[in-house]
């Protein structure tokens, strides 16, 4: 029986909507027409779904809901993205970012309430660790959005987890999330476009890559000495840079696929030359490319952004190291959206 908040069936896999049909005295296949109706067709009430029986639809109303994450609060950038402040059945609540370009979407989803992992430069940091979020959770930032912007089903989307949380802290919902998202009976968004970033949890990274439906992977790094991370990141007492970055030159890459470092660039603190020669020793020989982020900064913590012309000599060192390295200009910075930013403002 359906084990997700209390009879809502937003998060179900394709086998527990079989299962609950069967429970139901109704055919197996009913459970298919169910599942494309919530994800693919978006239908949120049992009557639109005309395809089934009306005893199926009856017992459905009697006992479950398709309900989303009730959006609470936008807020619009001058730059087009969007945090939306999301409430969630329990009364907590999470953010998510939506931003547009000419050619796709990119939608930023959180993946748990708050967040245990104490990066020191991060806003999500200091709300804590609340709880995980459900596959249904996940998904429901998905389609709240694209409900909101009226998003048509075959959209080009872009997912990242890189909202609130630590995705490899709460792997089994974001993969049954995931593949939701990739079913192209349920939103249809090809793996190839769905990314996971992760600040280094690495066991949960050898299990990842184990997974037959792997999203893209992304590793948050913003440092190049131990003792540097350690400093900014604490998990790296656990999980330190050498045992790191082996697990990342043994994760599985597909044809043409390369992995991404994350290194958000902190004025005086990580962003020297020294700096960038010691990324790019790093991570010497790995098909990998490195996203520069300017730090987001706010008044709650005391970093600040290095200068736009230190950003980009440490990309010039790196590309010197034939290290890919790509400039990346958080969206929505002036709604607080932007990255390591989110942390429930105008809640």
């Amino acid at each position: 029986m359906i084990k997700h908040s209390i009879g809502n069936l937003l998060g179900c896999s394709l086998a527990e909507l079989e299962q609950l049909a069967v429970e139901l005295g109704q055919p197996r296949y009913r459970g298919r027409q169910l599942y494309r109706a919530i994800y693919d067709r978006r239908a949120q009430s049992f009557e639109d779904l005309t395809e089934l029986k009306g005893e199926f639809r009856s017992s459905l109303a009697r006992g479950y809901r398709i309900d989303y994450p009730e959006i609470q609060g936008e807020f619009a950038s001058r730059d087009g993205a969007i945090r939306y402040l999301l409430r969630l059945e329990d009364g907590n609540t999470i953010e998510s970012v939506y931003m547009p370009e000419e050619n796709r979407t990119t939608l930023c989803l959180s993946s748990q309430v708050g967040c245990a992992l104490d990066c020191k430069f991060c806003f999500t940091a200091l709300l804590g660790a609340k709880r995980n979020l459900t596959p249904g959770e996940i998904v429901g930032q998905v389609l709240a959005i694209k409900k909101s912007k009226h998003i048509l089903p075959r959209t080009r989307l872009n997912i990242v987890f890189m909202g609130m949380g630590e995705p490899l802290l709460n792997l089994p919902a974001v993969l049954q999330a995931v593949r939701i998202l990739a079913d192209p009976d349920g939103l249809s968004i090809p793996l190839r476009r769905i990314t996971i970033s992760t600040a280094g949890v690495i066991p949960r990274i050898h299990k990842l890559a184990r997974e037959p439906m792997r999203p893209k992977l992304a590793v948050s790094l913003n440092a190049s000495t131990d003792e540097q991370r350690t400093a900014l990141m604490p998990l790296n007492r656990k999980y330190p840079l050498r045992e790191l970055l082996d697990a990342c030159r043994s994760y599985p890459l597909r044809p043409r696929e390369r992995l991404t470092f994350e290194y958000v660039l902190l004025d005086g603190i990580n962003d020297s030359a020294a700096d960038a020669q010691r990324v790019a020793e790093l991570v010497c020989g790995m098909r990998c490319k490195v996203n520069l982020i300017p730090y987001n900064s706010g008044c709650e913590l005391p970093f600040r952004p290095s200068p736009l012309k230190r950003v980009m000599e440490f990309q010039e060192v790196l590309a010197a190291r034939n290290v890919p390295a790509f400039i990346r200009i958080s969206r929505g910075q002036d709604v607080g959206a932007a990255c390591g930013q989110l942390r429930l403002a105008g809640a």
